[in-house]
């Protein structure tokens, strides 16, 4: 088995294998690519336990490591998923925080392993991306919302193309 050059490590309690079971079922380009289980003893498990998984996520590979509850995860490192609609948002947010997490603001929510994510539509980051009246338009309004309104988004920067 080839290793990439450059992979993204998750410290989970004991739950990596779930986690990217999930990511693998939620998001697609991802699949779990190996289950690997402790050669003896070690701080937070036993012999035979899942120490480590590797999986990936939308095309980028990552490792879970079952390293216990020494350190947690924390908004510093997130996940920032693309979508072309309401309904892919819809769904990706759904499962994320149907499935035990949580929403935050600005298209940010957690899921139930306490890893962040961003589900954010292109029209976003395009308007953003544009810069002048659109993206003030664009980003004031994603400042109110919690999961991204893609209607309101467009809604926004088409009124901010009339005002020009």
């Amino acid at each position: 088995m080839t290793q990439a050059k450059n992979t993204i490590c998750l410290w989970f309690d004991r739950d990596a294998e779930a986690a990217a079971r999930f990511y693998a079922a939620t998001f697609p380009g991802s699949s779990v690519d190996g289950v690997f289980r402790a050669p003896s003893d070690f701080p937070s498990g036993k012999a035979g336990d899942v120490l480590t998984v590797t999986f990936t996520v939308a095309g980028i590979p990552c490792l879970g490591l079952n390293g216990g509850p020494a350190f947690t995860q924390s908004e510093a490192f997130s996940f920032q998923i693309a979508t072309d609609s309401q309904e892919e948002t819809d769904r990706y947010w759904n499962a994320i925080v149907g499935n035990g997490g949580q929403e935050s603001a600005c298209g940010w929510c957690k899921d139930r392993w306490g890893v962040s994510w961003q589900i954010t539509p292109r029209v976003l980051t395009d308007a953003l991306a544009a810069g002048g009246a659109e993206a003030r338009a664009a980003f004031d309004a994603m400042m109110e919302m919690r999961k991204i309104d893609v209607a309101a988004i467009e809604a926004a920067v088409a009124a901010a193309r009339r005002g020009r």
